[in-house]
């Protein structure tokens, strides 16, 4: 899911309009837009961090990086790369894992 989508329905379910948003973190409607329809990437902290506060969210959730805490770097730079493929290449994955995992059992 990009960060786009991610924003979108954490907007929504916190029941924001666009413009309330963007007065919420100081920043322009058109700018959310821009955001939430991936015309603009790479938003500052700043903007990331006033998203996190009005939505009650973290940065790692909205930029979709949510992984445990205590997980070594190389874990994330995987999660990073798994999240790059395509859905059926994640599937694809999922399956070697579940049958990783069955192996192990055994």
């Amino acid at each position: 899911m990009s960060f786009a989508t991610r924003l979108k329905e954490a907007r929504l379910k916190k029941g924001l309009s666009l413009q309330k948003l963007a007065d919420e973190i100081g920043a322009s409607k058109a700018h959310m837009w821009d955001l939430e329809t991936d015309r603009a990437k790479n938003p500052s902290l700043e903007v990331l961090t006033g998203l996190s506060r009005a939505l009650d969210v973290s940065i790692a959730s909205l930029v979709g990086e949510v992984v445990a805490d205590n997980s070594p770097d190389e874990a994330l730079a995987l999660f990073r790369d798994l999240q790059s493929l395509s859905e059926e290449d994640q599937q694809t994955i999922k399956i070697m894992m579940e049958r990783l995992r069955q192996r192990r059992e055994e």
